[in-house]
């Protein structure tokens, strides 16, 4: 852990923002100052305060910059890119590539030391913020905000590894900050202490100058997320009811403040500068393709430089008919392998392009030598689809978008997943689990059948975990909840299929699922439900932090 407690220069940290036009967090100093400036001054505290929000994750890319995503190590996506970073993130040797890129993969040793980067500052924060001669600045909120921060965080380590050092206060430079790990229980409780300290001090609401900023729902959400995953299987092995029970009761706490409700719209949840769904969100405003997550994720057909986040035809399967609401591998489901789009969940044409569908302008050709599919020899995407979520439609490369990618920290639409799961668990399909799961399938723009009366507790569970994969689709769930579920091996090792799509003669189309190439096969051994502690920090500890187990 040396090295990653001890704060060496206040004015770095305030120099670390990350670039976020016309919100709050654009107002950090950017000269240096020194510790007895900074807190004698209630402007720059807050300033310093607001840096901690620089530290939270914030964009959908994952593991390697914006080649690649955690939908690509689940079941998801996969890419036709062989670069090393995709390779060991296929075959699950995530520190072959942390050795020999001399970086650490983002979701690994990135997450590790901007986490604790992040609680850094607020425990700098916290120590100081009684001593600053407040005026008009709002030090109870900031207080409330420190302690919510510092939870996400937290809770943002323990579900990538398991538990962690915690360092709840600021460190002497010569006290000794090799600390062991503590337990995964023990990180979860002192997250719950932490939203226990926010939640009073936080506000309903902001204006929109403040927007995106912690809230009592965002606080009270992540109370329900780390709850749902202290409960599973990963977390709690004996199944203890109690811990479902209280996971359930979190997010029906978000549901009773009657603040959220669902978006009308689906295809654009991600797009809109305010939602009645968006419980938190990072404020994102028009952007440029280049050197973001889109410009890996669309077409080069259609403009794009790279096309390589390409969904499976496993993911595409996920999606029921929307006649009768049935898995298209019910017989009675009215699926037609030939029309394999047609009467499809709606929320399917909202996450994925596939062959024939209209977009800027014109038919997406994914038959073989159609211009989104192959150009010479250049494979545009190896399953003959691309995904729409995180490619809104008015993005083209090189020239100045003008729709929006936010963020998503907390959707509605999650808090009524995580209740049902819980509820479920908890107590079996009970009236308010159909309730939370039907709410959401009869979003105005999805409108599909309610789930059929009857369900057991393990259909129930099936189907909540069906609708999670499509209703949070590419939103940095899926691995997460593959994770948490201890279902890699069943999920995720399982094989990898994209669609071969031929055009005939006559306009029409052949469609047949094929098998996926060998190193688009993916590897997920039992251990792999956890991350491995960065090299860097293992070696640093000597041998005081130990490594998870199989790593």
């Amino acid at each position: 852990m040396k090295q990653s407690i001890y704060i060496t220069s206040l004015s770095l940290l305030l120099l670390c923002s990350f670039s976020c036009k016309k919100n709050f967090l654009d107002r950090a100093p950017s000269v240096n100052l020194t510790e007895e400036k900074i807190f004698s001054d209630p402007i720059l505290a807050a300033q310093f305060a607001d840096n901690a929000y620089n530290h939270l994750i914030d964009e959908y890319a994952r593991f390697n910059a914006h080649r690649g995503i955690t939908g690509q190590a689940a079941d998801e996506a996969v890419s036709g890119n062989n670069e090393i970073s995709i390779r060991t993130l296929t075959n699950g040797t995530y520190h072959d590539h942390y050795e020999r890129g001399g970086a650490s993969l983002n979701d690994i040793g990135d997450v590790w030391s901007r986490a604790y980067a992040g609680i850094r500052v607020t425990n700098k924060m916290l120590s100081k913020i009684d001593d600053v001669p407040w005026t008009t600045q709002p030090s109870a909120r900031i207080k409330g905000e420190m302690y919510f921060i510092r939870a996400f965080l937290y809770f943002e380590l323990i579900k990538r590894f398991g538990g962690v050092p915690i360092a709840d206060r600021v460190y002497d430079v010569n006290e000794n900050i090799d600390f062991p790990r503590n337990t995964y229980q023990e990180c979860l409780a002192f997250i719950i202490s932490d939203l226990d300290k926010a939640e009073p001090l936080l506000p309903a609401t902001y204006t929109n100058s403040d927007n995106g900023r912690a809230t009592l729902g965002a606080a009270k959400a992540l109370r329900a997320r780390a709850l749902l995953f202290a409960a599973s299987k990963l977390n709690n092995e004996a199944n203890d009811l109690t811990k479902w029970q209280a996971a359930a009761t979190a997010a029906k706490a978000v549901m009773d403040l009657n603040q959220y409700s669902l978006q009308a719209t689906y295809n654009d949840i991600l797009n809109v500068a305010s939602s009645p769904e968006y419980i938190m969100i990072k404020v994102r405003g028009p952007r440029t393709i280049d050197g973001f997550l889109l410009d890996f994720a669309m077409s080069p057909g259609s403009g794009g430089a790279q096309g390589q986040l390409n969904p499976t035809q496993n993911h595409v399967d996920l999606y029921e008919m929307k006649t009768t609401g049935k898995p298209i591998s019910d017989p009675t489901s009215g699926y037609n392998p030939q029309l394999p789009y047609a009467n499809r969940d709606p929320r399917l044409a909202g996450n994925v392009l596939y062959n024939d569908m209209t977009w800027q302008g014109r038919k997406i050709e994914m038959w073989s030598g159609g211009k989104d599919y192959l150009s010479g020899n250049v494979t545009y995407t190896a399953t003959r689809y691309y995904c729409r979520k995180m490619w809104p439609e008015p993005y083209i490369r090189n020239v100045a978008g003008t729709a929006i990618v936010n963020f998503v920290y907390f959707r509605y639409a999650e808090i009524l997943l995580n209740y049902a799961e819980a509820q479920n668990e908890a107590v079996g399909p009970d009236a308010a689990v159909y309730a939370a799961i039907n709410q959401i399938r009869a979003r105005a723009s999805v409108a599909m059948p309610p789930l059929p009366a009857g369900l057991t507790q393990a259909q129930m569970r099936d189907r909540i975990r069906n609708e999670r994969a499509v209703e949070l689709a590419f939103e940095d769930f899926r691995w997460y909840d593959i994770m948490r579920w201890k279902a890699g091996p069943d999920i995720v090792a399982q094989p990898m299929y994209g669609m071969n799509v031929v055009k005939n003669t006559n306009g029409t189309f052949t469609y047949n699922r094929e098998l996926l190439p060998t190193n688009m096969q993916k590897v997920y051994l039992d251990y792999m439900h956890r991350y491995p502690i960065p090299r860097t920090e293992i070696y640093k500890s000597k041998g005081i932090l130990l490594q998870n187990t199989g790593w």
